[in-house]
């Protein structure tokens, strides 16, 4: 499975979420339609823990099943 940031980006931006900011190596996405935001660390190349990856997918209402 793919852990990088910017799958996860590429997953959120599918799922309605927008671009908000970055501040430093952190992203804000947010999504309208439910007023969510949620951060996705941002380090250059280096992969998210599964941990991490999982739990911002839970915080966006993605079922990690649907990918």
């Amino acid at each position: 499975m793919n852990l990088s940031a910017k799958y996860l980006i590429k997953i959120l931006e599918n799922y309605g979420f927008e671009f908000r900011r970055a501040k430093g190596s952190h992203q804000v996405y947010y999504r309208s339609e439910d007023n969510k935001t949620v951060i996705v660390p941002y380090h250059g190349g280096k992969d998210l823990k599964l941990g991490t990856f999982l739990a911002i997918l839970k915080q966006a209402g993605i079922d990690k099943n649907d990918l």
